[in-house]
């Protein structure tokens, strides 16, 4: 049935065009629930602090994403709707029954190429300048809304409630240590970021899940002074340390007084034996306890962010860690917490170290038994768990709990571990394969 020239009168043309208005803002709401919801805040913030005030609104808009979005959806389904029914209306007046049908093709081609799918693709392309640019609108259209989107809040978790589903009014805090660490990992398996960068940025935000007990030097490999050694005894092994710190013990190890920095020890010597001239005769009667500083204990569960802002605050880099009882239980420096950021340091005074980890020719990897499940895991791009050990010998001992025996092998979390060393109840050497 064709249309007549009657039936193209003044409200055709009226209604034709409220139609494409209808649609163009349905293009609007969808175009900017998907760059609100898609820039990244972190952009955005950038954006904001060099002067944009589009991406300062877009911000405090996204700020209550659940909030935004009952807005937009609830001016996008509005406008949609009314676009439905007036499009209905016109095609039964211009072609009779067969009109309802013919309109509901006409509006879902039309709703979902120039109202959908066209602005979403513009918006996921353009996310932060589509977001700075509609968020000065959207902002009033949220305020327009907040009445009715709070009632259609307030329903929707009564009936969710109702099937025991809880809303968390938390829930939608952007977790944004995750999204980062994610990133990393997301960059790195893509190739844009390299292994080191990813590290260094993933060490630093661990940094507050860490205690000192999991880096810290463990008391069986700390050099210390006996205070009651001769002063003779003291200098040498002062100059044949590699450590310009020692902590100095009387009568036992557990009975720490202070702790020598070699600089002090070597002035105070000097001093008393006269200079350069002097009697070395004088240094008989030398009280290292005089020249030791106070000794700094820290819990050994302070974690590794507050233990380098206490170093920082303190103007030092050396404590003892102590367990609940008062026992010491090892030593931390700041150098332990910064290697956990940037990796090893090293400098001309420290001695070589053989290379924890060894890959033979049949692909196992020979494995330090006090190696860091951390540093196993960086340095291999493993995932052994650490929440349970810290060390990989620490992690055999607890999956088979028991103290395994030179050649025994164990299978679990993905990997073969066979014990190749053993000292005492210390598992020193592993040879571990990925299964």
């Amino acid at each position: 049935m064709e249309p007549t020239p009657s039936l193209l009168d003044g409200a055709f043309w009226i209604t034709s065009c409220s139609i494409l208005l209808l649609l163009v803002l349905s293009g609007f709401f969808s175009g900017s629930e998907t760059a609100l919801t898609a820039s990244s805040r972190g952009k955005l913030r950038a954006q904001a602090d060099k002067g944009s005030r589009g991406a300062k609104k877009a911000l405090d808009i996204t700020d209550d994403n659940e909030r935004l979005i009952g807005s937009v959806l609830l001016g996008n389904n509005l406008v949609n709707i009314l676009a439905a029914s007036l499009a209905t209306a016109l095609f039964t007046r211009l072609f009779g029954e067969s009109g309802v049908a013919l309109a509901t093709l006409v509006m879902t081609f039309l709703v979902l190429i120039f109202a959908e799918v066209l602005p979403k693709t513009y918006a996921i392309t353009n996310a932060e300048k589509a977001a700075a640019a509609v968020a000065p609108v959207i902002s009033i259209v949220v305020t327009v809304f907040s009445p009715i989107v709070a009632a259609v809040r307030l329903l929707v978790r009564g009936v969710l409630r109702i099937f025991g589903v809880q809303i968390d009014p938390d829930s939608n805090i952007l977790a944004v240590r995750e999204e980062i660490a994610g990133a990393l990992q997301l960059g790195h398996s893509e190739g844009v970021v390299e292994k080191e960068d990813r590290d260094r940025i993933l060490g630093a935000l661990d940094l507050g899940d860490r205690a000192v007990e999991e880096i810290m030097l463990h008391r069986s490999n700390i050099e210390m002074i006996d205070a009651d050694d001769e002063p003779e005894a003291i200098l040498k092994q002062c100059l044949e340390s590699q450590h310009t710190r020692l902590p100095v013990f009387r009568d036992e190890p557990e009975n720490i007084v202070g702790v020598v920095h070699a600089k002090d020890l070597f002035r105070a010597m000097y001093a008393q034996a006269g200079g350069a001239d002097g009697d070395t005769e004088r240094l008989k009667t030398f009280d290292i306890s005089k020249v030791a500083n106070d000794p700094y204990f820290v819990p050994e569960t302070t974690t590794l962010d507050d233990q380098m802002r206490e170093f920082l605050r303190m103007h030092s880099h050396f404590a003892l860690v102590v367990d609940e009882y008062g026992s010491l239980r090892g030593l931390i420096t700041l150098e332990d917490i910064l290697e956990e950021i940037v990796g090893e340091i090293a400098d001309e005074f420290d001695i070589d170290e053989e290379v924890p980890v060894t890959r033979t020719e049949d692909g196992q990897y020979l494995v330090e038994g006090a190696m860091t499940i951390r540093d196993a895991n960086r340095a291999l791009e493993w995932n052994l768990p650490d929440e349970e050990a810290n060390t990989v010998a620490g992690l055999v001992i607890h999956e088979a709990q028991m103290i395994p025996t030179v050649g025994q092998v164990f299978s679990f979390h993905g990997f073969r571990f066979e014990v190749t060393a053993r000292e005492g109840n210390r598992i020193t050497g592993l040879k571990v394969r990925p299964l």
